[in-house]
């Protein structure tokens, strides 16, 4: 497979963070990785009083031709208003837990409005599908109801990110191109909403 056929995406970790920690750590990162560019560099967490100069590394990063695109994860609308007062570039991603459990409405229309590109982890909700509506609509379009989540979030606009060690999972997994969920069904779907997370809180996430 060639360089240019894969998207390389790392994260800036807690104990890293700091406008020169995270320099260091994305040179020792690059190393690992054996690559001269990384396609995707992110702020992992905003924690608690950090993440603005992290981001001023990852400025530094980009300006330098080190990174192609740079961004944040787990930030709330809060954080992105903070970060984006005092940045130079406007995060391109914003990587949270996104899933029909969990549907971060405001989040989503934010980052819609100001050109944030919103990728989902822990989509299929840590394998917690055993929803009757997921059923229902997975038995109307011959899917299994990861491939109904799946195919909402690509419907919203929102980059997913499944992870599967499993051949025949991976497959299945992009195989949801071939239907289409209707307006009515995608707003049952968003009703499903409870702000349920099961990784953690943001604003209690601090170190």
């Amino acid at each position: 497979m060639n360089r240019n056929e894969l998207f390389i995406t790392t994260k800036v970790w807690n104990d890293d963070q700091g406008y020169d920690s995270t320099l260091r750590a994305f040179d020792k990162s690059r190393e690992l990785l054996g690559l001269d560019v990384i396609d995707l560099y992110l702020v992992h967490w905003p924690g608690k009083d950090k993440f603005k100069e992290t981001y001023r590394a990852l400025e530094t990063l980009y300006n330098d031709g080190k990174v192609r695109a740079i961004g944040v994860s787990n930030f709330k609308v809060h954080h992105l208003e903070e970060l984006m007062g005092s940045c130079n570039i406007k995060p391109m991603v914003n990587q949270v837990e996104f899933h029909p459990l969990l549907t971060q409405k405001e989040l989503l229309n934010f980052c819609r409005k100001h050109s944030i590109q919103l990728e989902a982890w822990s989509p299929l909700m840590q394998g917690n599908l055993d929803i009757p509506l997921l059923k229902e609509l997975g038995d109307k379009y011959g899917k299994t109801p990861a491939q109904i989540v799946l195919r909402w979030d690509l419907q919203h606009g929102v980059v997913t990110i499944p992870k599967s060690v499993h051949e025949h999972r991976i497959k299945e997994n992009a195989d949801v191109f071939d239907f289409q969920l209707s307006d009515a069904e995608m707003e049952a779907i968003d009703g499903l909403n409870q702000d349920k997370r099961f990784g953690s809180d943001p604003d209690e996430f601090l170190f």
